[in-house]
């Protein structure tokens, strides 16, 4: 699989609810450098896995659409926003975040990741810049 297709296919994965998603993405020796609204956060396989099984118990789905999808040599960046259904509303699409990510790959999985993060805004602007343009 070629290294984009490898960072799109685990964003539109079940990794949230299925951990083995996760094993099959992940490098064993994965690091995430993660700059959130609420602090950073420094992950391991063992922390991404425990923050991703808390999100699956919380939304019923979670949906990702990317905006940006770029590659050079071993990186990949992605730029995109998580929407949920939640269990208490299954179906409404609720806009969470939205996430810039570089992946270095190794091995042909996702080796040191640096991500930032932002919660949704109803900026119309915002919102329009994440809608994918169609030439």
């Amino acid at each position: 699989m070629d290294k984009k297709n490898l960072v799109k296919n685990f964003y539109e994965s079940d990794f949230y609810s299925n951990s083995d998603e996760l094993k099959k993405y992940f490098h064993p020796e994965v690091e995430i450098f993660w700059n959130s609204s609420s602090g950073f956060y420094k992950l391991d396989f063992q922390s991404f896995e425990k923050i991703s099984s808390e999100m699956g118990k919380s939304f019923e789905s979670l949906n990702c659409d990317i905006t940006h999808l770029l590659q050079e040599g071993d990186s990949v960046t992605i730029r995109f926003s998580y929407n949920v259904n939640t269990i208490e509303s299954p179906d409404e699409d609720i806009s969470i975040a939205h996430f810039i990510a570089i992946w270095e790959i190794k091995d042909e999985k996702l080796y040191k990741g640096y991500m930032i993060s932002q919660p949704e805004d109803d900026n119309p602007e915002n919102i329009f810049s994440f809608i994918p343009k169609k030439d």
